[in-house]
């Protein structure tokens, strides 16, 4: 287990930990090392969970342990309990200590200054402000080569968009402790629909800062064994649609709701009451639900997104 002193800031440059989690992931692998390897900011420490993968993904594990150092590359087991959990239970390690901690993918490509730029908006913010930095994608076939760019959002991040959309990939997600606190605080365990809409939620209902960058820092790959692929298509939204119908958005405000419940003395005043107005509209008749829905003042980056949170209210299947 690597040492706390050894994830201190270097001098004056603070360090990062990069929790990267790791499920079969020997076809892409190499390249991702390859680009965090590469990073401009070099002060950082990789910590993997992997959760439960062949001889090929610890092969090349292991290599860039030897390579880089026990020091700075720390192997651990994941709790086998799906993506969220296993980013968690890394989020969620005491022992992982930083300035800064990173979500990585194992299949995607870091643009050289990706940590650079995350920290030129996160450097300064006072210690005790949760801070979480986020991104625009760029996205590429399972060969690197570019297909395009996520949806640019034009709407500021906040408590109110969080609680019905997450805005950015966890892939570009920088933040600070202020923000892993709260992380600790909820516990490995919250049962969330995504870590990375959970760490959104949690930040900006707090109180906190998100910054989100609308240039690119993650070659974001795009193949058939992606968990969650880009939602900037027309075949995206109209999947969007039907998970709506079928209730699977339901589910996870619900499980979200619950979720946020249990950390309500670490939300702000007004987003406790945004959180009830929003908890309201899921329940009762059409009129109270979306009565309920205009008093949180919730939204979605975009119209049709907003068109389909209102029948989403009349469908009671928010």
């Amino acid at each position: 287990m690597q040492s706390e002193a050894n994830n201190k800031s270097v001098g004056t440059i603070p360090s990062v930990a990069i929790l990267l989690c790791t499920l079969r992931g020997r076809d892409y692998l190499r390249e991702q090392l390859d680009s965090i390897v590469n990073q401009t900011h070099a002060s950082w420490s990789v910590w993997v969970s992997d959760d439960g993968s062949d001889h090929s993904t610890h092969t090349i594990l292991d290599e860039y342990q030897t390579k880089l150092g026990k020091a700075r590359f720390t192997i651990l087991r994941g709790p086998a309990k799906g993506f969220a959990a296993n980013f968690l239970s890394l989020a969620c390690n005491a022992s992982i200590a930083a300035d800064y901690f990173a979500y990585a993918d194992q299949d995607d490509i870091w643009e050289p200054d990706k940590l650079a730029r995350a920290l030129q908006s996160l450097v300064g913010m006072p210690a005790d402000v949760a801070a979480l930095y986020c991104a625009r994608t760029r996205k590429v076939d399972a060969d690197n080569q570019e297909l395009g760019f996520s949806e640019l959002w034009t709407k500021p991040p906040s408590f109110a968009n969080a609680l019905v959309q997450s805005i950015a990939s966890g892939n570009t997600m920088v933040f600070n402790n202020a923000a892993r606190d709260l992380l600790l605080a909820a516990g490995p365990k919250m049962g969330v629909a995504a870590h990375d809409w959970w760490t959104y939620q949690l930040v900006s209902g707090s109180g906190g800062r998100v910054y989100y960058d609308n240039r690119p820092t993650v070659r974001y790959r795009q193949h058939r064994a992606n968990l969650i692929g880009t939602n900037g298509t027309w075949s995206a939204r109209l999947q969007r649609g039907r998970m709506l119908l079928r209730g699977r958005f339901g589910k996870w405000s619900q499980m979200n709701v619950a979720a946020l419940q249990t950390m309500r003395p670490h939300l702000t005043v007004e987003n406790q009451k945004r959180l009830d107005d929003f908890s309201k509209a899921r329940h009762g008749g059409v009129f109270i639900r979306l009565a309920a829905l205009r008093r949180s003042g919730v939204y979605r980056q975009t119209w049709l997104g907003n068109f389909g949170l209102v029948a989403a209210v009349i469908l009671k299947k928010l």
